[in-house]
């Protein structure tokens, strides 16, 4: 073996750091010579044949893990080097590229001692980790941190979940991911509804440098919820939380993986990619919403609010679990048939665009569309006496200054609804006071579906929100008027599954973006639901809270 080469990566523009001629494990006629360089692992196997036929060229970025080790056998003198890589690549009959799992090993035996070949492959080792490591992504203009290594994960999995296939896809694809990245992690099987939300709670969370989740939506709601329930919320809910696909809906995890800027994929595709971005530790901010419930109850979303056909098909499908996601066209069809019209007031305080001292950037921004006859599409920002911003929304629109006056006249009035744990809401008032005149009241009374998403998509099929981000402190509103028919409904649910209903032009589909809402049901039935779950019906706000939770997301 000799290290003392200078090479290329065949460009001249990437000089190689380390050089070195091995065997192949398994095959000990097979010498390669193997290249690092800045971005890349190198590997060409050492033949008579056109050089570019026999090289292998894998990104550190797609590398989660390499190690060395020796054989226990004394009669082996050699070191082993075993590297890791998950790179996208494309079936023959698909244009689609999934990650796929390519391992590398190699024998090292060129030095006499035992310790000099063991301690040659462990520099190899080190060096690749540390340069895989050097990856930092931007994402939405801010740097993620990472996580230290080794770091130590609390992992929840729900056997039960979509397929009850869980525990098994752990077993064959998880399990092996996380040991080739050398994370420590404890397996936990969830037993019932809510034990998850007990166990954060009540655990050490010293313990743990990340709790993650493997099953649909549900678990992870129970485990935010839980964490903002500890008395030392504040600390806990920094927690770094992960989440792995292994439901029915995996509507977070399709997020993170859309956020990374890879193609759509599902079911195992999906589950690789998640576990990828998983190993690779990086961690992003993430909003949570806080709900408020009539009867006093506060939780805590991730997700989505519904109200309607989504909760409906999300609900009544249960009973469809068993064949996973299939689930929701089933009960799509269903619902269809029989298409239910909802009466209630939705009320919204809009989003607005800010100034790096809190203010409204000084320029006119056009109002969102068909949201109230007191907003128009026509209508712009005007000026405002209570704003040191020079324009600002009229109406339906706001500034944060503007703002402050009114909120502290009411202070006394809200204090009641900002005792229980978990940060305070600085835009809700009680249900049963009527809102600031900087809301926007629907004119409409009567609704196919109110949605609240905070994430690109509803499900691993359904990109509802292609402009969410994971910490932009928005609600994206959607809400269906009553009058469509089934026909153009379906078409709308349908261009949803690639994120087109926008561009439908339908006139019955409202989008608007928001930070709080309200909305007080008059039908005397109907389904709430938050994140899938289902929740206590009647009147219900929301507020976002920008970037209070972490999440491992590549």
């Amino acid at each position: 073996m000799d290290t003392r080469r200078t090479v290329t990566d065949g460009t001249g523009s990437n000089p190689a750091t380390l050089y070195g001629e091995f065997t192949l494990v398994g095959n000990r006629k097979v010498r390669c010579a193997v290249s690092l360089t800045e971005t890349d692992l190198i590997v060409q196997r050492l033949t008579s044949a056109p050089v570019e036929r026999n090289k292998v060229v894998l990104s550190l970025k797609d590398c989660v893990g390499c190690r060395s080790y020796c054989k226990d056998d004394t009669a082996d003198l050699a070191a082993y080097l075993v590297a890791y890589f998950y790179p996208l690549k494309r079936r023959w009959v698909s244009s689609v590229a999934w990650r796929q799992r390519v391992e590398q090993c190699f024998r090292l035996d060129a030095l006499q001692e035992p310790r000099a070949n063991q301690e040659e492959a462990e520099k190899w080792a080190r060096a690749v980790r540390e340069r895989s490591a050097l990856y930092q992504y931007f994402r939405d203009g801010m740097l993620m941190s990472d996580l230290s290594r080794p770091f130590r994960m609390m992992l929840l999995v729900n056997p039960q979940s979509g397929k009850g296939q869980a525990l098994a896809l752990y077993n064959s694809y998880i399990q092996q991911m996380l040991n080739e990245t050398n994370v420590l992690h404890t397996l936990i099987i969830t037993e019932r509804q809510n034990h998850a939300r007990e166990l954060v709670r009540e655990a050490d969370l010293s313990q743990w440098d990340a709790v993650v989740i493997m099953s649909g939506d549900g678990l992870l709601y129970e485990v935010i919820n839980g964490l903002l329930e500890r008395p030392d919320w504040e600390e806990a809910i920094r927690t770094p939380l992960g989440v792995l696909p292994g439901g029915s809906g995996n509507a977070l995890a399709a997020s993170i993986h859309h956020y990374s800027g890879a193609s759509p994929v599902r079911s195992e595709e999906l589950l690789l990619s998640c576990g990828f971005l998983l190993c690779k530790g990086l961690v992003s901010h993430m909003d949570l919403v806080s709900i408020r419930l009539s009867s006093g109850t506060r939780l805590f979303s991730f997700l989505s609010l519904a109200w309607g056909f989504i909760a409906d098909v999300d609900i009544e499908s249960e009973k469809y679990r068993h064949i996973g996601a299939v689930r929701f066209t089933i009960g799509t069809l269903v619902r269809l048939t029989s298409l239910r019209i909802y009466k209630g007031r939705l009320a919204y305080l809009p989003a607005t665009e800010y100034c790096n001292k809190g203010g409204l950037r000084n320029k006119m921004i056009q109002c969102n569309n068909q949201a109230s006859p007191l907003s128009p599409t026509s209508l712009l920002c005007r000026p405002s006496s209570d704003s040191p911003c020079q324009n600002t929304f009229y109406n339906s629109c706001h500034s944060n200054n503007s703002l402050t006056v009114r909120r502290t006249e009411s202070i006394s009035s809200r204090s009641t609804i900002n005792t229980l744990p978990g940060p305070p809401d600085s835009m809700l008032l009680p249900l049963d006071q009527a809102l600031p005149s900087d809301w926007v009241v629907v004119q409409e009374e009567d609704f196919v579906l109110v949605l609240a998403m905070y994430q690109s998509h509803l499900a691993e099929d359904l990109l509802m929100a292609p402009e969410a981000t994971l910490n932009d402190g928005i609600i994206h509103l959607f809400y269906i008027r009553a009058g469509i028919s089934r026909i153009a409904l379906l078409r709308l649910l349908l261009a949803m599954e690639k994120g087109a209903h926008l561009a439908a032009n339908c006139q019955h589909l409202v989008h608007t973006k928001v930070r709080a809402l309200r909305l007080e049901p008059f039908s005397p039935k109907g389904i709430i639901t938050v994140d899938g779950e289902v929740v206590e019906y009647g009147p219900v706000q929301a507020e976002v809270h920008r970037g209070l939770a972490k999440l491992i997301s590549g």
